[in-house]
């Protein structure tokens, strides 16, 4: 029976905007926003929708200053848009969700603010609302990539694989150093078995920043899928050295190697795995399986 995995979103790549021009920005390699995962196999869905800063001390001064510009700008959409992303990495969606909701009053073609806003209503399961306002930065500017991409995610955890393709296609086209458009493409292509066209995008995003552990990941799971377990040993290792608390990617490192037939290794990868989460369900079947097999002799 093969082992198939959740493949989960980009853990580090986007953040709120903070600016009318940013891309809202699903940008590698800095904290915070992407859409929750779907399931794909055995692996349970983590909710990277957004990484939040309670622990920055400068945060309530950041805000209360932008709170200050506010008071002498009431009408500048821009304030509120920083101000709701601010809030937002702390965690705090409901006032977030109130600037973004003011700064696209002021300005009913702010694609930024209604990027950020759907991606505050991912983070509390308002999908439908989300999806809205994903559609609607993409009217109000059909060149503004963080929205397909942002959309395309969405849409990939409702199953609707085609339109997300075409979004990713499309927001690639528009930036085509995006490396989160290609992992988010590469996720799709795995959620419908595609494996070789996975590893090709997967490649793509590694090649724009090599220094996110998410695409070593998913990556080195296309790669088991393929039998090329000495390769996904690698990704895993990669994925590791950059974030060493990723249960997921030792619990796939477990599978490779035990694929191998080193199954010292890979129960050490499994323990280690559930040492993290004790929910990991590869990692759970994995210590069962090794644990008969060592008791056979």
């Amino acid at each position: 029976m093969t082992d198939r995995f959740a493949f989960d979103e980009f853990n580090k790549a986007g953040m709120f905007s903070a600016s009318r021009g940013a891309p809202v920005a699903l940008v590698l390699g800095i904290t915070a926003l992407l859409g929750a995962c779907g399931t794909v196999g055995n692996f349970a869905p983590t909710q990277n929708v957004a990484v939040v800063d309670k622990t920055n001390p400068d945060a309530r001064v950041n805000i209360s200053s932008l709170s200050g510009v506010i008071s002498a700008n009431p009408r500048d959409p821009v304030a509120y848009n920083t101000r709701g992303a601010a809030y937002a990495r702390q965690g705090q969606y409901g006032d977030a969700v109130r600037d973004f909701t003011q700064a696209v009053t002021l300005d009913p073609r702010y694609a930024a603010a209604y990027t950020n806003r759907a991606l505050a209503y991912r983070q509390t399961g308002k999908d439908d609302a989300a999806m809205g306002d994903f559609t609607q930065a993409i009217t109000a500017d059909a060149n503004y990539s963080p929205a397909y991409i942002g959309r395309a995610n969405l849409l990939r955890t409702k199953g609707d694989t085609n339109q997300a393709l075409a979004d990713l296609s499309r927001a690639i086209a528009i930036n085509p150093e995006a490396a989160e458009a290609f992992h988010a493409r590469g996720l799709v292509y795995q959620r419908l078995g595609q494996h070789q066209n996975a590893i090709r995008d997967f490649d793509a995003a590694i090649d724009r920043d090599p220094f996110v552990a998410a695409p070593y990941t998913a990556r080195g799971q296309s790669l088991i899928e393929v039998g090329r377990y000495d390769k996904a040993v690698e990704d895993f290792n990669a994925s590791l050295n950059v974030n060493n608390n990723n249960a997921d990617a030792w619990a796939a490192r477990g599978l490779a190697l035990e694929r191998q037939g080193n199954t010292r290794d890979a129960l050490e990868s499994y323990q280690r795995a559930q040492s993290i989460s004790q929910d990991n369900k590869v990692a759970r079947d994995g210590v069962a399986r090794l644990s008969r097999s060592n008791r056979l002799f």
